[in-house]
């Protein structure tokens, strides 16, 4: 059986993940699934105690490339928008975080980072490719999922957090 880091590995290889990130965003209106994972700092940080927040949650891996571009460009917004209701989690899905810990190093982003090492989160979210992004209202509802990422499609995460910081 392979560890969902080498069918994410093995996906990426075939162009599977990339050919979901194409499919873009889709709205949604299920009740985001609560977990409870450890950040980076060694608190456990509950999504459910978010709420009232527009919460992003970003589901990537060191090994992802598109991850590695898009991450100072979400750091900055969540610096833009943390002041207006609006946090960002960067959850990262390795079993072994040792790469991810060097990366996050290497790049400098001050936003939170989750540890879902046992594949508990993103079992909950279906996240079937690297990075995907899930969008969440004020009110705990899952309203966008965008999978994969190209450049530009920051553009796209900022309308939507506008939208619904406005709600």
């Amino acid at each position: 059986m392979l560890s969902k880091t080498r069918l994410y590995k093995k996906l990426l290889g075939t162009g599977l993940i990339i050919a979901a990130g194409l499919i873009g965003a889709n709205a949604f209106a299920n009740p985001a699934p609560d977990f409870t994972l450890q950040s980076s700092t060694g608190e456990n940080v509950r999504l459910a105690e978010q709420r009232g927040q527009v919460v992003m949650l970003n589901f990537w891996a060191s090994w992802c490339g598109p991850c590695r571009k898009e991450m100072p460009l979400l750091d900055e917004m969540s610096k833009r928008y943390s002041s207006a209701g609006f946090v960002l989690y960067g959850v990262n899905v390795e079993e072994d975080n040792t790469d991810a810990k060097k990366l996050l190093k290497e790049l400098g982003v001050t936003f939170p980072i989750l540890f879902d090492t046992e594949s508990k989160a993103s079992s909950l979210y279906s996240v079937d490719a690297m990075p995907t992004t899930v969008v969440i209202d004020k009110k705990g509802v899952i309203r966008y999922v965008n999978r994969g990422y190209k450049a530009g499609d920051e553009n796209k995460y900022r309308d939507q957090i506008r939208e619904l910081i406005k709600e």
